[in-house]
């Protein structure tokens, strides 16, 4: 996914604050608060999510997009946070959802937080992959994104893909311009029988939500939330969401909308960026950051969770 050098139409994005405007009026272009209202924050030029004993809060997208990319300048909750879950995450709507995750489990002080991603396919998930961070993220904002395209589902921590969810049914997606001929072929001989799943073209909208999984979240559930800590803030200094934006007028299943978002580069917004061919895989030097982050932060991948799955799912294939 090389960088353009070419100036791109943004459909939707949240714009630098320029001085004296609040972080209402900076946030208020692409999100607003979704639920527990009292618990999202503005606070200068930031969006604080809080939770407490009495609730947690989130934010939603006010207008939906099919493919683009979502981003999230984020600093985590300081100190022990055990039991504390923030996400940042795409899904569209209906009990065959699609859904992209960022989860951001909270720790006990000293010990590091894990992120798991996971991606919903039409209503289905499980399909969980954990890794410990580089870098303490409650000390300084980082940036976390997910690209979505038709050959691709992308997640990106400060531009280095930690998981990369690809369209196996797609032949043009056995490109391989980094990939050995034999090992796109293997690839492409053990999936064509059994049809791994990608989510399909469904509007999706930008959430965000900070809430008590104690049940799960730290060790299993074996550690609990201190509400001594409490409020536990999630900070944002940015939002921003590049896509086709979905007509608001439109059903989620509008032909012409998908076909608008999907059959050309080039719309009435202008150049959908996130679909050029360069965008279809990762370049080498991606490739080689994915190959680092997995090897060195990877803690759990479904992937290889036989307890769970006996029968390795099939976009597993190969792995």
């Amino acid at each position: 996914m090389a960088s353009l050098a070419v100036v791109v139409v943004v459909v939707m994005v949240v714009c630098a604050a320029t001085a004296g405007v609040a972080a209402a009026g900076k946030f208020d272009d692409v999100v607003e608060p979704s639920w527990a209202n009292d618990h999202v924050v503005y606070e200068g030029d930031l969006l604080k999510l809080r939770l407490d004993s009495s609730s947690g809060g989130g934010f939603a997208s006010k207008s939906k997009f099919l493919y683009g990319k979502a981003t999230a300048d984020l600093k985590l909750v300081a100190g022990d946070s055990a039991g504390v879950v923030t996400a940042f995450y795409l899904s569209s709507g209906g009990d065959k959802h699609n859904e992209f995750d960022f989860e951001f489990l909270g720790n006990v002080t000293g010990e590091p937080y894990l992120v798991q991603t996971n991606l919903y396919i039409d209503g289905v998930g499980n399909r969980e992959q954990r890794i410990d961070l580089w870098f303490d993220p409650t000390a300084d904002f980082h940036t976390y994104a997910v690209l979505w395209n038709p050959s691709q589902v992308v997640f990106l921590v400060d531009d280095t893909p930690i998981r990369v969810y690809e369209n196996k049914n797609a032949t043009a997606v056995v490109k391989g311009h980094h990939r050995h001929a034999a090992a796109a072929n293997a690839t492409s001989n053990a999936t064509s029988a059994s049809a791994p799943p990608f989510p399909s073209p469904q509007p999706m909208s930008v959430y965000s939500s900070i809430w008590n999984a104690d049940d799960w979240a730290t060790q299993g559930g074996r550690v609990k939330t201190d509400w001594s800590h409490a409020p536990f803030v999630a900070t944002f200094r940015d939002v921003r969401v590049e896509g086709c934006a979905w007509a608001a007028n439109a059903t989620d299943s509008d032909a012409g909308e998908v076909a608008r978002c999907t059959g050309s580069s080039w719309g009435k917004e202008g150049r959908y960026w996130w679909k050029e061919k360069d965008m279809e895989e990762l370049t080498v030097h991606q490739s080689h950051q994915l190959v680092w982050a997995r090897a060195h932060h990877l803690v759990y991948d479904y992937c290889v969770d036989t307890d769970r799955f006996p029968v390795q799912p099939p976009e597993c294939a190969g792995r």
